[in-house]
């Protein structure tokens, strides 16, 4: 008769399980979806921030995964990529970029870099109640595709 432990012991067939990471941590492969999309909402925040420097003092920015329950996002059905929270007494404002949908929409690597640029630029605009074109006035550049 196998007990729970007897099988608690055995990790594999040989008794030993991996024995290490399958990539060293410095190498890009080894950082999760996750760390990933974190890099590319800092790099899009560092772009935003050379462009309006100390105003973004006044801003606090999340990744969350996904919206919160009943967060109707456009109002037209589909879910929304960021919010953004009204600054109070005691808080900062807010913008919180909803990573799942945001990977969802994009079609590659280059077209999600575009979409996060996107998406933090149109929301530090809303949170700091300032228009789209002096937080990044090149972002009208590539949406002149098909």
């Amino acid at each position: 008769m196998v007990t729970s432990r007897d099988r608690a012991a055995r990790r594999d067939r040989h008794g030993r399980g991996l024995r290490g990471r399958l990539l060293p941590a410095d190498l890009p492969a080894a950082r999760t979806r996750a760390e990933q999309f974190d890099d590319l909402v800092a790099d899009a925040l560092s772009r935003v921030h050379r462009r309006l420097g100390d105003r973004l003092a006044d801003l606090a920015v999340a990744v969350d995964e996904v919206p919160p329950t009943g967060d109707e996002g456009t109002g037209t059905g589909e879910v929304a990529l960021f919010r953004t929270e009204p600054a109070t007494g005691d808080r900062s404002a807010r913008l919180v970029v909803h990573r799942r949908p945001v990977e969802s929409r994009a079609r590659g690597v280059r077209s999600r870099e575009d979409l996060v640029l996107d998406v933090v630029v149109e929301g530090v605009a809303e949170a700091l109640d300032l228009p789209v074109e002096l937080v990044d006035p090149d972002g009208a550049d590539g949406e002149d595709g098909p």
